[in-house]
């Protein structure tokens, strides 16, 4: 479980393939901090800790999490937002994320304003109902508030430290991110549909 409030950036060193899996070696200010078999999330999405060497981690994601989210188009270099599990004992700063992707989108405008910045985000169809105006979204990973929210888009604005502390900065028109929709609207849904 984690906050959606971004701990550090890593940097993608390295990829290897084994089959339908791809294992990265992600470099980061937390790595040596991490234990083996300890959960992760890296652009919102929760990875298992596999090896730590040289102020690196190894995480590997299956197929399933290949086509599910943004990993399959990763590539050294790319820097990722990180966030280890959330402490129970302390203050929930963001809302409640499971690393957990529901689907990817797409940025169809990105806006440099005086201050801040406005990115609109556009999904599938038929995640619509889990998004509401003022609402709680995770973009790879970080916890943010929609505005100006449409059937199958919506926009998030970033402040200057969210900006300068997060992978939003690499994201452009046209770039693909992993989106979790809030669990509390999530469950809502669901009870609806049980409840008809």
């Amino acid at each position: 479980m984690f906050t959606g409030i971004i701990e550090q950036i890593g940097t993608i060193q390295s990829i290897e393939r084994n089959g339908t899996n791809a294992s990265f070696w992600v470099a980061s200010p937390l790595s040596h901090e991490l234990k083996i078999d300890q959960s992760l999330s890296h652009n919102g999405v929760c990875l298992t800790v596999e090896a730590i060497e040289n102020g690196s981690h190894k995480v590997t994601a299956i197929e399933e999490t290949l086509k599910k989210t943004s990993l399959g188009t990763w590539q050294e270099g790319q820097i990722l937002n990180l966030e280890r599990c959330m402490v129970m004992n302390g203050r929930l700063d963001g809302h409640i994320v499971q690393g957990h992707v529901d689907c990817t989108a797409t940025c169809t405008s990105f806006k440099t304003l005086d201050g801040s910045w406005e990115y609109q985000f556009e999904f599938p169809n038929g995640f619509g109902h889990l998004v509401i105006e003022k609402g709680s979204i995770a973009v790879n990973g970080t916890s943010l508030t929609c505005f100006a929210v449409a059937n199958n888009r919506f926009s998030v604005a970033i402040i200057p430290y969210t900006y300068e502390h997060t992978s939003i900065q690499s994201v452009k028109e046209g770039s693909m991110v992993n989106i979790e929709f809030d669990i509390l609207g999530k469950y809502v849904q669901r009870w609806m549909q049980l409840k008809d």
